[in-house]
């Protein structure tokens, strides 16, 4: 009896475990997508296939609910397995280039950006073509050309008094235009620009001589000699720029000491001399 009993237990043990393994594989068999079962070669027949595909599909649904229901891991989640798209559908494509719209009126032209920086010089170019001959222009002006010049000389000598005496010339060499007076012994500027003036005279031995060569009320340079045992010729040259009206002549300078300059009546030993360089009008 207890042999009968044990054999019994052995064998359901046995069929609960086979049919445990049943459920277990069936649970981790993996299912097929529709696009498996389309190429399965289930026939040739499309009407066929669609009906054993439907029939498969609901046959899974049917299968996969009453598993879980029945047996489900603890690792598994609760998520349900991803749905394929049962069919594809036809996007329409819309031509951009179809939509596209009328050209615009242009805007208004912005404002100028700033200035770049300079660049390197170029190569220079080739040269051009000669043009035509230009037509005659109008006549100038005529040309002027001014002159002024004079060179005088004394022959008398002169001594010192107590006030300042000017030279009075009584030999003229060149007086062009009248532009120096005798009488007065002064050149007047009657044409303004620079005029180069030079005096010449001779000492008296054992007296100084002291001239001052005058621009106007100003004296612009000085002849003098010492003393000496011998009588000697002296010079003295500047330039002048002058303006119109302006006086240029030479005087004594006044006797403090015996101050005097020599000639003998006859030869002369005193000249004064000038003459324009460059008018001012010449520029």
């Amino acid at each position: 009896m207890k042999t009968l009993g044990l054999s019994s237990l052995a064998a359901c043990m046995y069929v609960l475990g086979l049919s445990c393994m049943g459920m277990v594989s069936e649970s981790y068999r993996t299912p097929h997508s529709e696009l498996d079962l389309e190429r399965s070669d289930l026939g040739t027949d499309p009407e066929a296939s669609a009906h054993s595909s439907e029939g498969y599909r609901k046959g899974a649904s049917s299968q996969s609910q009453g598993k879980a229901s029945e047996c489900r891991r603890c690792c598994d989640t609760e998520e349900e397995p991803p749905r394929y798209p049962q069919s594809f559908q036809v996007v329409p494509q819309i031509n951009i280039t179809i939509l596209k719209g009328e050209k615009g009126d242009c805007g208004q032209r912005g404002q100028y950006g700033k200035a770049g920086k300079t660049g390197n010089t170029g190569p220079r170019g080739p040269s051009g073509m000669k043009g035509s001959k230009g037509s005659i222009g109008t006549p100038g002006d005529p040309c002027k050309t001014y002159y002024s010049a004079f060179s005088v000389g004394r022959k008398k000598a002169l001594h010192s008094n107590e006030y300042y005496q000017p030279l009075i010339f009584d030999t003229e060499f060149v007086n062009l235009y009248n532009h120096f007076n005798l009488f007065t012994g002064k050149f007047f500027c009657y044409v303004p620009g620079v005029y180069y003036f030079n005096l010449n005279v001779h000492t008296w031995n054992q007296k100084e001589t002291y001239i001052h060569l005058m621009h106007n009320e100003q004296e612009a340079v000085i002849l003098y000699a010492q003393p000496s045992d011998r009588s000697i010729m002296q010079s003295q040259s500047v330039m002048l720029d002058l303006e119109q009206n302006d006086e240029v002549y030479v005087r004594l300078f006044k006797g403090e000491r015996e101050n005097a300059i020599f000639s003998d009546d006859f030869d002369t030993y005193i000249t004064f001399n000038g003459y324009l360089i460059k008018a001012k009008s010449e520029g």
